[in-house]
């Protein structure tokens, strides 16, 4: 559970004792039993759960304005892959009613959270890559005007399993405050282009060699590119704060499975990840993060 609140979080806005998370989920399995856990054990947190596509209809509907945190941990918008979930259509777009409700997040500045399979959502969704700030491709193409090869994945779905690593603070952002020196933990790992740091705020950073040896090809790329796929050296960033509209962002690639969920250190950052998304004082960081990044993407 989380400790007290100090001086100097509240003074930083962090303090509320009680807010609502959404939790968006579908379209990747997971220990349903596990994951919820983790939230329960949170205090002052209260999360409610629904499953797409009746998560649009929560989304869309004026009552969504209730939540101070949306939390996805879905995999959507990925043509031929669960179309029966999440609306999409054959050009991985989304319907009108969910891409209205995600600009009324944006508009309204809810904290939204991106953790692990929903960082790679939506590839073909312009708005979604600019909430996420991840470069993470499914297969090669075309990122921000230049070709680049589809991420390296390692994972407990892949030839390669989690690998165990220790992860640092990268930043003072309120969401790592409680992390201490860091954490160990097994979990997936994505190998992706490192450019994409200059665009968001640092968090978490891993002790671990993102070179292609170490991953697999994309599991969703064509058989012909996994068989020849190569990839230059990539970021050891983990998880990221950004900004998109009025609302503040937190993407975590860590979160695959029951032994994240459990791991101390993970409870800890996530939890304050979410007290912090729930504050005014996120509102503000994101308001002066999108006017400090005018210009880029």
């Amino acid at each position: 559970m989380l400790s007290g609140t100090s001086e100097e979080e509240k003074k930083e806005g962090l303090s509320m004792s009680n807010f609502e998370v959404l939790i968006v989920s579908k379209g990747h399995p997971y220990d349903h039993n596990a994951f919820i856990a983790m939230f329960e054990a949170f205090e002052g947190v209260t999360a409610t759960l629904v499953e797409l596509p009746a998560a649009i209809a929560v989304l869309a509907a004026p009552s969504a304005a209730r939540y101070d945190v949306v939390f996805f941990y879905d995999m959507s918008g990925i043509p031929g892959v669960g179309l029966t979930h999440d609306d999409t259509d054959a050009g991985g777009q989304p319907s009108r009613e969910y891409a209205a409700a995600i600009n009324a997040l944006l508009e309204r500045g809810t904290g939204l959270m991106l953790v692990n399979h929903a960082t790679v959502s939506w590839p073909h969704w312009p708005l979604w890559r600019t909430i996420s700030g991840s470069p993470f491709m499914l297969s090669e193409g075309e990122l921000d005007g230049r070709r680049v090869p589809g991420s390296g994945y390692r994972g407990a779905h892949g030839p390669l399993p989690n690998a165990t690593v220790q992860v640092s603070p990268a930043s003072d952002h309120p969401a790592i405050a409680e992390i201490g020196d860091g954490f160990e933990i097994t979990d997936e790992l994505y190998l992706k282009t490192a450019d994409f740091e200059a665009s968001v705020m640092p968090l978490l950073r891993a002790d671990y060699a993102f070179v292609a040896e170490n991953f697999s090809p994309p599991p969703l790329a064509p058989a012909e590119e996994q068989a020849t796929w190569s990839h230059p050296p990539g970021s050891n960033l983990l998880a990221w704060a950004n900004a998109a509209g009025n609302s503040p962002v937190i993407v975590s690639e860590l979160g695959d499975g029951p032994a994240t969920y459990e791991n101390p250190g993970y409870r800890r950052f996530l939890a304050a990840s979410l007290r912090w998304l729930a504050s005014d004082a996120s509102r503000a960081w994101a308001r002066e993060w999108r006017q400090s990044r005018t210009g880029s993407r």
